[in-house]
């Protein structure tokens, strides 16, 4: 049989034709393969399984995950605004459903609740800025009387001190303002703090008008077997979440009412600004109207250490009756967490995150008890 077209047969040195069982080649084929054979034999593959490559790629591990956790350290501050900000936004959610189902467009509807805490906090602006103006001028004019009169042991504050031996230490101090550590301190803490709530607040009507899109989002990521029953546990969780800020503002409206009647039959100025002050700081669970209560306590002193003391009785045993009877309850109806568990979120939250855990430990731990009732539990009773 004659050979193919372009094929080299090899022939011995004696010229006679190759052998039937003997494999031609051509030529290009064998020249490439003794090209490769003069810069070595392919050797064998790495063995995954040495020592040295677990301990290389582990080192590797060890180290993007140390690079990874570093970063979010890094950007902790910028993920925490971000984090509240979005909370305050699905928070109010109830309330631009409300508009836009009236026929609100959600741009206006977004626009009428902005508009809405913005009248709110200039009305309190206003109701505080005149008579905190007051107070300081009265309090930077009348210090060296006020400072003498305790030096000199007179009324309840002078007896004080000089029963606990502290009149010398007044009397060798002065009023000193640190330039370097104090003002420069405190005006870099004001600049953070008017920075962080700026970015709050874009963020949160941001997340406003973008809330169904990123609802959407969320879900794209979520893989379509699984799509509809997150999107009922997502819509469960908004819902929890915009009752607990809706609770959070019955309860802060009960503390103001009841702030404002105290102070009106007891004569101590400024009711409407303290009672405002009151239910703006009773937002914070737990710690919010305890502070407020301590500042009410003090104004409370001008009319005297009896209605002073009064008072103070009277934020403890409110203090007391909404940590364990009201606000439990209202929790328990509008995020459905049951009192034992509103109280110990909040708790953990405010070790954690300070003022904000303690503002968004309700709804998380209602996401968490959301999830374990809905997803964990019942897979664990199918084994």
């Amino acid at each position: 049989m004659a050979d193919d077209p372009g094929e080299e047969v090899e022939t011995p040195a004696g010229g006679d034709a190759a052998p039937a069982n003997v494999l031609i080649l051509p030529a290009s084929i064998d020249r490439e393969r003794q090209r490769d054979d003069s810069l070595g034999v392919l050797g064998r593959p790495f063995d995954h399984r040495t020592p040295f490559y677990i301990g290389f790629t582990g080192a590797l591990g060890v180290a993007a995950a140390y690079v990874l956790a570093r970063g979010i350290a890094d950007i902790t501050s910028v993920l925490i605004i971000v984090g509240l900000a979005l909370f305050l936004a699905v928070g109010l959610n109830p309330i631009l459903d409300l508009l836009t189902a009236r026929g609100l467009a959600r741009g206006m509807a977004v626009g009428v609740v902005v508009l809405g805490f913005v009248l709110l906090i200039g009305g309190f602006m206003l109701a505080a800025v005149p008579p905190a103006t007051h107070e300081i001028n009265r309090l930077i004019t009348n210090y060296p009387r006020y400072k003498a009169q305790l030096i000199a042991g007179k009324g309840w504050a002078g007896k004080l001190l000089v029963k606990l031996h502290l009149t010398r230490y007044l009397r060798s101090s002065t009023l000193k303002l640190p330039v370097s550590g104090g003002i420069l301190g405190a005006g870099k803490a004001i600049l953070s703090l008017g920075v962080a709530t700026v970015s709050v607040v874009a963020l949160t009507i941001y997340f406003l008008i973008a809330l169904p899109g990123v609802k959407q989002l969320w879900l794209l990521v979520i893989p379509r077997s699984r799509r509809a029953r997150v999107e009922l546990l997502t819509d469960e969780v908004f819902d929890r979440v915009g009752g607990f800020m809706l609770g959070n503002l019955l309860t802060s409206l009960v503390s103001g009412v009841g702030t404002y009647v105290w102070l009106e039959i007891f004569g101590v100025p400024d009711a409407l600004l303290l009672a405002l002050f009151v239910a703006l700081f009773d937002l914070i669970p737990m710690v919010g109207s305890t502070l407020a209560g301590i500042v009410v306590t003090l104004v409370a002193l001008t009319r005297g250490v009896p209605i002073a003391l009064a008072t103070g009785a009277f934020y403890v045993t409110y203090r007391f009756l909404e940590d364990y009877l009201l606000n439990p309850r209202v929790m328990k109806h509008t995020v459905k967490v049951t009192p034992g568990l509103t109280i110990i979120a909040t708790l953990v939250g405010g070790v954690l995150l300070g003022l904000i855990g303690a503002l968004v430990a309700i709804p998380v731990a209602a996401t968490i008890h959301l999830l374990l009732e809905e997803v964990a539990f019942p897979r664990q009773d199918k084994r």
